[in-house]
Parts: structure tokens; sequence; C-alpha cells
């Protein structure tokens, strides 16, 4: 199980999600341009030590990530999907896709996305934080696969 996150915004989730990813022992592709410079303190404060337990991997380009993934299935998070994620079957060699903070991803990358699914909230609120949604989203695809660790 893989996470990508499309041109993120902000150091605080980037750091959140990598610390996720090595605790769940997922890897994390980082699809730029980012909102900040990679050796941002921020990104390292939020990831705290964790940062070298996971394996990070930045891509210059949508296309440059898409190049590295052979036929992996991409599964795209977002909140114009009417599918519930807890309804979806995920595989275990997945590549869970998040767009940037302010706006998701654009059509012409949905577009090319396996799979678009959303994490059903209340209808009174427009998303969550990227972080908390990775964290979700890959705890149910993990336990889905039996890949959560022991």
């Amino acid at each position: 199980m893989r996470i990508a996150l499309f041109e993120p915004e902000i150091a605080g989730n980037v750091g959140a999600v990598l610390r996720l990813g090595a605790c769940m022992g997922a890897d994390v592709d980082l699809i730029e341009p980012m909102g900040f410079t990679w050796d941002d303190r921020r990104v390292r404060r939020a990831a705290m030590d964790y940062i070298d337990h996971v394996s990070v991997t930045r891509h210059s380009s949508f296309d440059a990530f898409r190049a590295t993934i052979g036929p992996r299935r991409l599964v795209l998070f977002t909140t114009k999907s009417s599918h519930s994620a807890y309804d979806f079957e995920f595989m275990a060699d997945d590549i869970l896709l998040f767009g940037k903070e302010s706006a998701g991803v654009p059509a012409e990358v949905a577009q090319v996305c396996h799979a678009r699914v959303r994490i059903p909230m209340r209808p009174q609120v427009r998303s969550m934080n990227l972080a908390t949604t990775t964290a979700i989203a890959l705890g149910e695809a993990l336990r889905q696969t039996a890949c959560l660790p022991s």
C-alpha cells in the first residue's frame, strides 16, 4: 500500500502523513510542486524522527509519478465521489491518492484514476484535514487487505 499526495500545500500535513506512513508501513509519494520548500522545518517537526522510518519518493509532476507506478490501481479520495471508501474493495498494492488541500486534483488527474471514493461525513461540512483523511483511508484499506501492522 502506498500513499500519494498531489501537490500538497501544508508542510505540517505532509509531516503528519510521513509519520503515519512510518507507523503503518506505507511508502509515501509526493507529487510536486509543493506549497513549501522540502527542507521546511515544519515537515520535520510534524514527522519527528519517524521520517527516518518511511520511504519517501518525490516526483516532479503527476506524469513523472504515473510513469513509476506500473499496473497498480490509483484510488483517488475526493469529496466529489458518491462511492464510500467503506463499500470499496481495496487491494494490497493500491496507491491511495489525495489532492492538495485547497483544490483537490484537477479533472484530468481524476479521470485517469481507477476509482474515486470518499470518506462519509456530515453534509454541513466541506472536508476533513488531509492528514486525518489519509489516516482514516489508510486504516480502512489496510484493515480490508489484512495488512495492518501487528
